[in-house]
């Protein structure tokens, strides 16, 4: 399996653009996909420069119904017009970040919900032996308390999110094995942003299952812009740490802040490693 990363918050390369956002391309075996299209329509140039021909996309998953997942979506459909896009369907209502001094829309663009080509879902789906899509995980152990500024509008008032329009991709793929005959079989789990906590979706994960993946790639929605308190620290050390204990390698970037994967990599070494754009990862 091969994922390319078409955008995320940061890059090491003068001619890869980077902006608050996320998109991964990948190659399996029998599929082209993208996991979410970045904030905007950057990823497409950068698809290009990576050598990514996204006319070969028979696929794209939207993790979540914000902003910096989808703003893509539409204009990659000028380019690739009849691909299928998943979406669970309350990913389409009104979301809102939301603080005492301000308010603003952090939804997609309602645009989305008219293409012609969208499947929106509601709840898990097998796709084919390759692809499959789960949701509604509401476990809430060491949930991230950014979330708590992040609503949902319901008429005339804010109530708050309980991300369930949060969806996470699982992909399935044999891989030969110099060792033996036998294929081995490799199981990957993307998420965008684990809004729903990393470990409680992990758990989610573990019961439909009965394993851990071999790698996740999300971002675990550490990052605050008000800086963190001891609070805060405990909770990244005690997730860190949860992790370190699984049988899984661990992709993270976008919003998991850089001073949390820090403290999250010193304790995880190399279990840990962050994705920027345009870095190629091979499981």
């Amino acid at each position: 399996m091969r994922i390319v990363t078409l955008m995320e918050n940061t890059t090491k390369n003068e001619y890869i653009r980077a902006e608050h956002g996320l998109s991964l391309y990948i190659e399996t075996k029998n599929h082209r996909l993208l996991s979410d299209c970045g904030c905007t329509d950057a990823f497409l140039d950068n698809a290009t420069i990576l050598g990514v021909d996204l006319k070969s996309v028979d696929s794209v998953f939207l993790s979540h119904g914000h902003y910096d997942h989808s703003g893509g979506i539409l204009p990659f459909t000028g380019i690739n017009p009849t691909t299928a896009i998943y979406m669970q369907e309350k990913a389409l209502l009104p979301y809102y970040h939301k603080t005492e001094t301000e308010e603003h829309y952090i939804g997609i663009d309602p645009a989305i919900g008219r293409l012609t080509q969208l499947n929106v879902l509601n709840g898990d789906i097998v796709i084919d032996e390759e692809l499959a899509l789960f949701t509604n995980v509401t476990g809430r152990e060491l949930w991230p308390k950014g979330n708590l500024e992040l609503k949902k509008k319901v008429g005339d008032d804010f109530v708050q999110d309980e991300f369930d329009h949060e969806q996470y991709l699982v992909i399935t793929e044999e891989k030969n094995d110099e060792t033996s005959d036998n294929p081995i079989t490799k199981k990957v789990l993307i998420s965008g942003c684990a809004h729903n906590g990393i470990l409680n979706i992990l758990e989610h994960y573990h019961n439909l299952y009965a394993s851990y993946p071999d790698a996740v790639i999300s971002g675990f929605h550490m990052k605050k812009k008000s800086g963190y308190t001891n609070e805060d620290i405990v909770t990244i050390k005690e997730t860190a740490e949860q992790l370190s204990k699984l049988p899984t390698k661990f992709f993270t970037g976008h919003c998991t802040g850089e001073e949390p994967y820090g403290i999250m990599k010193e304790i995880m070494d190399g279990q840990l490693e962050y994705v920027y754009s345009g870095r190629v990862i091979e499981i």
